[in-house]
């Protein structure tokens, strides 16, 4: 059985307890979820989650079975191979860095299009809005050139593409 990355869409109802639900089903199956958010949509009885799992084929076609007996569970939607726009959101603290080292973390975040979005004497903190291989890529280089980082990452978003859709 092939493990691949696998991406699910749930419209839910904004209640107590339904994430633990979602979590519980998912835990249930010794699954690691690699990436989950949830947030409030249009109608602030609505949630929307995006979860990203890694899975074989058969059990992903289960677990979607699975989350649309739930009750609370509205739609569910495969987004795995489906056209959209995907972000992570991605902070990155970089620590005792000298005035030259600052002015490098600079020129990083102007090449991979990221905002300075706060400077201290000797740190700088970064917040990036990329794909999560793009953040992948710029942790691995920042690790490999600045020794005392801090990184917190958001689960990704993501929303079904307009104009490749249906095509």
């Amino acid at each position: 059985m092939t493990m691949k990355n696998r991406w699910i869409a749930m419209y839910v109802e904004n209640e107590v307890g339904v994430l633990a639900k979602v979590a519980g089903l998912f835990a249930g199956k010794s699954y690691n979820l690699h990436s989950l958010t949830v947030g409030t949509t249009e109608d602030e009885t609505i949630s929307r989650m995006t979860i990203g799992v890694t899975s074989d084929d058969i059990t992903f076609e289960q677990v979607k079975k699975q989350l649309n007996r739930m009750v609370e569970v509205i739609k569910v939607m495969d987004l795995t191979d489906t056209p959209t726009h995907m972000k992570e959101l991605l902070y990155v603290k970089i620590n005792h860095i000298s005035p030259e080292e600052k002015a490098e973390v600079f020129q990083i975040a102007q090449v991979f299009a990221v905002d300075v979005v706060d400077i201290g004497v000797d740190s700088a903190l970064l917040e990036c809005k990329m794909i999560e291989r793009k953040n992948n890529e710029l942790i691995a280089l920042l690790k490999n050139r600045f020794k005392n980082i801090n990184i917190v990452r958001g689960g990704a978003v993501a929303i079904e593409s307009i104009s490749t859709k249906n095509r």
